[in-house]
């Protein structure tokens, strides 16, 4: 799996399946940016990358304003020279667990503003850069439920549909010019997203787990091999599709 100086944007790269996924590519000798709303813990990713020999710059960006979306890809293809590859893993769940009728709009408009309107500025700016360059890849992340129903989850599930929608829609538009662009759905990952989860109700992960064919929940750093997978050549002839990592939870 050769990355070796091809230049990586990571958004959420400050902790799990991001941090994963930014150590990894720096391991394989990616240029990467660790890019998350918490620059402090963008830096401390990045510092241990490099303190491994590893190239990386920290960046905080803010993947819902999309002038900093702007500036996060202008600040790597001038400290770099290029954009080989975009991974849009910035993502949120809501504040509170709740069936429809009773979804918080707080939760709507923040949850949709990261997880769909972040994706979609980011894969915008990207785009455009990839375009002069003539060749470029995007994998986004998105999410188990974004391919099956998910309940008490409804602005979560409605933002990682729309994240399979976008990246089906945009690898048909550029298909044709050498832009490549996947996207990721992991099922239940140890994370603080899953953290979260399961302080909310006693007995929910040993729950969940009985619900994985595999009985137990994945790593960050089993996704984040998916997704330099799908960032380098080895898979030169996959566009347009959402590769699940679940354990076998879609299964059921």
């Amino acid at each position: 799996m050769d990355l070796k100086n091809k230049v990586v944007v990571i958004t959420g790269a400050g902790s799990g399946i991001g941090e994963a996924t930014a150590r990894l590519f720096g391991k394989h000798g990616a240029k990467v940016v660790v890019s998350d709303i918490n620059l402090e813990s963008a830096q401390r990713v990045t510092d241990e990358i490099m303190m491994a020999d590893g190239i990386a710059h920290a960046q905080q960006t803010d993947v819902t304003q999309f002038e900093q979306v702007q500036n996060l890809i202008f600040m790597a293809i001038e400290k770099f020279g290029q954009l080989d590859v975009m991974v849009n893993n910035a993502g949120i769940g809501g504040k509170d667990q709740a069936k429809t009728a009773h979804h918080t709009h707080e939760d709507w408009h923040n949850v949709i503003a990261v997880n769909q309107t972040g994706v979609f500025y980011c894969m915008q700016v990207a785009l455009q850069q990839m375009m002069k360059q003539k060749t470029g890849n995007i994998i986004n992340v998105a999410s188990l439920a974004g391919l099956k129903p998910s309940g008490n989850n409804l602005s979560y599930a409605a933002s990682k549909f729309a994240v399979v929608g976008m990246t089906k829609s945009a690898a048909l538009e550029y298909g044709r010019k050498n832009i490549r662009i996947n996207a990721v759905c992991p099922g239940y990952t140890e994370s603080a997203l899953l953290d979260k989860l399961l302080s909310s109700r006693e007995g929910l992960g040993e729950k969940l787990k009985s619900m994985v064919p595999m009985g137990r929940f994945g790593e960050a750093g089993e996704i984040a091999e998916a997704i330099c997978w799908l960032a380098s050549d080895n898979s030169k002839f996959i566009t347009g599709q959402t590769l699940t990592l679940d354990g076998g939870n879609s299964l059921l």
